[in-house]
């Protein structure tokens, strides 16, 4: 399908010869001789891009612009005028429109300024889509009380641009919460930021945070961009700012209420950002302010807008939609056919306490998916602590650990199930487990590599 053209001009020379041009290049032209037989007939025709002519009778060409931006904001508009000056570009594109050519026409820029327009265009249209299906993915599922007033609460807050702190247990969905909440605000063409304070050591977050020029130290030889900077006009996302030590919360303090900072080593030279800030956490931070381990006026300062993450276990009538959407979810991995759950085995599930919560059920669902060979989960199918009816899964593993002779075979054996059980359990994050067990990510990555632990 070839894009189509509207050529606006009262000229009819400059009509007919634009016309038969564009049509030579492929083009499936119309033409229109003001201001209002072009807006019926892009009403009525919807073209890809418009060549306008400023000057007309009648409704003008500024006007014109406005009214088809107005009803048509996608359709891209090249303005074509013999009296161009610096305020009438400028008025035109503040409008929208995405070129100004002068008359004399030259086809050469004509063609040129067309094919830019068309193919920004296009990629407006896959930003638009993907935004829609980042919107989708990153969904709240279910109908629950809790979900429908959570929906209601991200739907009022995201288009402010006020600061919002996130609270909930681990794994019930704080950070889809959070990108949620940047797709639907003003500032979702620009980035989105995480910060994860658990996982930065606190002499490392300094740099992260503020970046560093090059030289700062005798073996920085490169400059550092922050993460401050490369969430400029966009939002900021401090994932667990529960676990930020006092030190870096003091500065942190500063930077977000007068948005300035030097990077490390920068001297003088002062930085301004514009930056949206959602902030979360799975503690109760009136108590660790109580307790001293969180400044009281950095809490306030974020926590303009407060959104609760319900458990699992108070919205389990969620748990049916949930399952259905990880099936779904597995099914689109390659090689993988779409399995379904028995109505007893949903029931099953909703019966269960979910301390791990959605993270939990998903990655219990994406294990049966792979474990079971039969196209229909069902009850006898889905493991212990889940199934009241089904032995304890440490007695089988007990039993292997005592079929062995050898004490180093038994502990590799104990230390591989014990790696791979807790990497499970915090959805195989490496910084996050790691902590957990009580060593550096490094050294738990070596641990995996020499147990033959591969990622799920």
């Amino acid at each position: 399908m070839f894009p189509s053209v509207m050529v606006i001009d009262d000229e009819a020379s400059i009509r007919q010869s634009l016309s038969g041009l564009l049509s030579d290049e492929g083009f499936d032209v119309a033409a229109a001789s003001n201001g209002y037989e072009a807006l019926k007939m892009i009403e009525a025709e919807a073209p890809d891009l418009v060549l306008l002519d400023i000057w007309m009778p009648g409704i003008d060409g500024i006007e014109t612009l406005k009214e088809i931006k107005k009803n048509n904001p996608f359709v891209q508009v090249i303005i074509i005028t013999g009296h161009g000056n610096i305020e009438t570009a400028v008025k035109a594109t503040k409008l929208g429109a995405f070129d100004l050519i002068e008359k004399p026409l030259s086809i050469d820029k004509v063609l040129v300024a067309i094919h830019n327009a068309l193919n920004f265009r296009r990629l407006e249209e896959e930003n638009r889509y993907l935004r829609k299906k980042t919107i989708e993915k990153n969904a709240i599922n279910g109908t629950s009380p809790r979900v429908a007033a959570l929906r209601k609460q991200i739907a009022v807050a995201a288009p402010t641009d006020t600061w919002i702190l996130i609270s909930g247990e681990n794994g019930t969905g704080k950070e889809l919460v959070a990108r949620t909440i940047h797709q639907l605000s003003a500032r979702a063409e620009q980035p989105m930021i995480d910060v994860n304070c658990a996982a930065i050591p606190e002499e490392l977050i300094e740099i992260e945070l503020f970046g560093q020029e090059k030289g700062a130290f005798t073996e920085t030889t490169t400059r550092k961009i922050g993460k401050f900077e490369l969430a400029n006009r966009g939002t900021l996302f401090f994932d667990e700012i529960g676990d930020m030590s006092l030190k870096t919360q003091a500065q942190l303090l500063r930077v977000l209420q007068e948005q300035k900072f030097q990077r490390v080593g920068g001297g003088g030279r002062i930085l301004s950002v514009n930056v949206r800030v959602i902030a979360a956490t799975n503690k109760d931070m009136k108590a660790e302010i109580e307790k001293g381990n969180f400044r009281e006026d950095l809490y306030f300062r974020l926590n303009v807008i407060p959104i609760e993450v319900p458990p699992l276990r108070s919205r389990i009538e969620d748990i049916p939609i949930l399952v259905e959407t990880f099936l779904s979810e597995c099914a689109a991995q390659p090689h993988t056919p779409k399995k379904k759950m028995t109505p007893k085995a949903i029931n099953m599930l909703c019966g269960y306490s979910w301390p791990g919560n959605v993270r939990e059920l998903k990655n219990l669902i994406g294990r049966l998916v792979i474990m079971v060979e039969k196209d229909v989960i069902d009850v006898a199918d889905i493991p212990a602590p889940y199934n009241p009816g089904t032995e304890s899964e440490i007695i089988p593993a007990e039993s292997k650990l005592f079929s062995f002779n050898a004490l180093e075979a038994a502990k590799q054996t104990f230390e591989k199930e014990f790696i791979r059980h807790k990497l499970s359990e915090n959805d195989w994050d490496i910084v996050n487990t790691a902590k957990l067990i009580g060593i550096e990510p490094a050294h738990l990555r070596q641990k995996m590599e020499y147990l033959g632990i591969g990622s799920p």
